[in-house]
């Protein structure tokens, strides 16, 4: 499979078949795929709880408000995110680099995030987006199918997790094998309505 097709036959699947396990070899190597994701910057501000265990997938099935993907895909990955990444050691993100570019960046993400909770937030939102898109593309090509999920009791899955407090949690992605097609799509919305050239109208 093709990135094209892996986009195209990506869908949002509603039913795993709970029999199936992905090895420690595939989930690593997701992982591997899906931290080469672009961050802002390269803070790498992400955080992710690979979930395999039978017990917690339960407890995070509930705390979904009952939702089947997290207890019957293989693997539940909460994607989290780091509020105060940007100051710590920062010069290890542009470590490959010269010494005044380090001095740069550390500069620039105290300016933009040091006093700014919301721009924190959306930069760990922003991150975890594209992480996940990542990991769905790549768990396509894999063979697999996924479920983006934000349908969750935050409260509770937080304590699921033990999420540290200067972290937030963005969406979780289920990954495994589908019982079953997702159903038609809905409907897309035109070209013509949702892209256009140079400006809007």
């Amino acid at each position: 499979m093709d990135t094209f097709e892996a986009i195209r036959t990506r869908r949002a699947i509603k039913k795993f078949d709970s029999t199936h396990k992905m090895s420690p070899e595939d989930v690593k190597f997701l992982m591997e795929l899906a931290i080469l994701s672009p961050t802002s910057y390269n803070q790498q501000n992400w955080r992710f709880i690979t979930v395999t265990d039978q017990s917690v997938k339960d407890q995070i099935s509930v705390a979904a408000r009952n939702q089947a993907q997290p207890k019957d895909g293989s693997l539940v990955i909460v994607l989290c995110g780091d509020t105060n990444a940007w100051r710590k050691d920062p010069h290890r993100y542009w470590k490959s680099a010269p010494k005044k570019r380090q001095d740069q960046v550390v500069a620039a993400l105290k300016k933009k995030y040091a006093k700014s909770l919301e721009n924190r937030r959306d930069e760990v939102m922003k991150s975890c987006g594209f992480a996940a898109q990542t990991i769905m593309l790549a768990a396509r090509q894999m063979g697999l199918d996924s479920c983006p999920m934000r349908g969750f009791e935050y409260d509770e899955l937080a304590k699921i997790i033990k999420l540290p407090e200067d972290h937030i949690i963005a969406m979780m992605v289920v990954v495994g094998k589908a019982l079953e097609p997702a159903a038609p799509r809905g409907g897309q919305l035109g070209m013509d309505e949702v892209v256009f050239e140079n400006q809007f109208f």
